[in-house]
């Protein structure tokens, strides 16, 4: 089963422990390591910012540890699937209290990383499913007063307009009561690809791709003007989706 690229942030408050994690992670064509923080209050900051699908969490950090934290991100509407990654073994029945989607003990082996990697696709592919809609269905967006129905290949990219989200198609910019993570998983069926935080786009409208700087591109999506952004995080994957 196809499913759309995981957005994955890790958090540790050891330099070497992010760094181990996503030497790792690379290996995984379906992660795509979206973010770091170094500390619990920076983790919930970035995931409410970047609204990932996967969150590996260290346990034992300053001020705030990641048992607290995640029992925070449990409170969200759609909260991230959690895999702690500790030097604490003890720690593991509290974790899945916490419904944790895996335990990883440091050094991590990469066998029972591989496992849970698994594991989460599994249940991220299921949910994909349950969320896909119709291939028949339109989606519903509002312009004005009134609402329209739109073929999902009709649309070029949807964007995050400050706390709006706004699909755009040929003929007019139309504003949609799901956020840019929820219309990820609904269109993934359909060749959609989310190439920064604030943009997901119809790969069958990309045309080209321009380095831009630090490792970031723009692309040009036919029939648009505006360049779009893409993060470096993104790049590889893109290509590896869209290319023969």
């Amino acid at each position: 089963m196809t499913i759309a690229k995981i957005r994955t942030i890790i958090v540790d408050d050891e330099k070497y422990g992010r760094e181990e994690l996503h030497y790792l992670l690379q290996v995984f064509p379906n992660i795509v390591i979206v973010g770091e923080a170094q500390s619990g209050t920076e983790a919930i900051a970035k995931v409410m910012e970047l609204q990932p699908d996967l969150l590996f969490l260290d346990i034992e950090m300053p001020e705030m540890n990641g048992k607290e934290v995640a029992s925070i991100i449990k409170q969200m509407k759609q909260p991230p699937y959690i895999v702690f990654a500790t030097a604490y073994p003890q720690f593991a029945v509290d974790a899945f209290q916490l419904q944790a989607k895996g335990y990883l003990v440091k050094p991590i082996d990469e066998v029972q990383l591989a496992e849970t990697i698994s594991q989460v696709e599994n249940a991220f592919a299921i949910k994909s499913t349950q969320e896909k809609t119709n291939p028949a269905a339109k989606l519903a967006v509002d312009k004005e007063d009134t609402i329209h129905f739109l073929d999902p290949e009709s649309i070029l990219y949807a964007y995050r307009d400050e706390k709006n989200t706004k699909v755009q198609t040929n003929v007019a910019a139309y504003e949609s009561k799901f956020t840019l993570k929820e219309l990820e998983h609904r269109l993934a069926p359909y060749a959609f690809f989310r190439v920064h935080k604030s943009y997901l786009v119809n790969t069958a409208y990309i045309s080209e791709m321009n380095a831009w700087f630090n490792g970031a591109y723009q692309l040009t999506l036919t029939g648009v003007s505006e360049q779009i952004p893409v993060s470096r995080n993104y790049v590889k994957p893109l290509r590896k989706m869209i290319e023969l």
